[in-house]
């Protein structure tokens, strides 16, 4: 599969990287070191990354300017994204070829070729494996995003998906010229504000006999507090650093009234639950979408119900 999309990249002139909405880490890895992978090999291609900048993680990497003419006829690649209603900018339609690469359960076979490698850590992972499968080398600037990937989701080699050809890959990566000192200090810092709002949810938390637990932060509280959804993501392992919580769900209120969800476990899947909600994701870390209060209740008596059969 790796020479065969190594092929498919040879025969286009021009390629246009993607990937899900609300990068994370794993996400920017793996879409701006493939690029700059690709475009140490082949400087004669024009290679574009596209999507929102979040501008918690812009000094991690910064998207391209993409015209919709350079669609045509062009070679597009998504990353680290599971189902295509996820995928950051919605012209990547309009190419010729289509090639997905992720390492999430895969529930939506999206794409004319489709790499999927569900025991591999992350997206960057599977990119540091093709290029060294391929023996396309890696300049310091990709090392340094595909390491941040890795280390981003596996929680800094803490969770689960966690293997030692994850921690081989990664020891490669670290022979590269890049400040992994500074980039782990990066990766672990947020503003004044993020810390009040990681204040709220411990002090917010509900936790049941199980350790079953939630919390809702809304409209009214983050505007309050001068901060978006996309700042939410920071404070998302937080309640798994209490020693009685065993899983738990973070609903978020969005300006259109609906409620982002993510949902994390220590120990049972709970994918199934988010699929049943318009989500997805791996069996300990996913997300979903609720459209009310009311579903809000419903996931997390899910939630409860999983860890009463446990």
């Amino acid at each position: 599969m790796f020479t065969q999309i190594l092929e498919t990249i040879q025969n286009y002139d021009t390629i246009i990287i993607h990937r899900h909405q609300r990068p994370d880490p794993d996400a920017l890895g793996s879409q701006v070191g493939l690029a700059l992978l690709l475009k140490e090999h082949f400087p004669q291609k024009t290679i574009k990354v596209t999507g929102c900048d979040d501008p918690n993680l812009t000094w991690l990497a910064q998207m391209n300017a993409v015209s919709d003419q350079e669609y045509e006829g062009a070679l597009v690649i998504v990353t680290d994204t599971a189902n295509s209603p996820r995928i950051d900018d919605e012209r990547y339609q309009k190419g010729a070829y289509l090639i997905k690469i992720d390492h999430h359960p895969a529930d939506d076979q999206y794409g004319d070729l489709n790499y999927v490698d569900t025991t591999a850590s992350s997206t960057s992972e599977i990119i540091t494996d093709f290029a060294l499968a391929t023996g396309l080398s890696l300049t310091n600037e990709a090392a340094r995003l595909l390491y941040a990937g890795i280390v981003g989701d596996t929680g800094r080699f803490l969770y689960p998906a966690t293997t030692s050809k994850t921690l081989e890959l990664a020891a490669i990566l670290r022979n590269y010229d890049f400040d992994a000192s500074l980039l782990a200090r990066m990766m672990d810092t947020f503003s004044l504000d993020i810390a009040k709002l990681q204040s709220y949810v411990f002090e917010h938390l509900t936790i049941d006999e199980n350790g079953v637990a939630y919390v809702t932060l809304t409209q009214e509280l983050l505007n309050k507090m001068g901060l978006s959804d996309l700042d939410t993501g920071a404070i998302v392992s937080s309640p798994g650093k209490i020693d009685t919580v065993e899983t738990w769900a973070i609903f978020v209120e969005q300006p259109e009234g609906y409620y982002r969800v993510r949902l994390r476990s220590k120990s049972v899947p709970i994918n199934e639950v988010a699929k049943r909600h318009g989500g997805g994701g791996h069996l300990l870390a996913s997300g979903a979408v609720s459209a009310s209060i009311e579903e809000n209740e419903a996931i997390y008596q899910e939630l409860q119900k999983l860890f009463e059969e446990k």
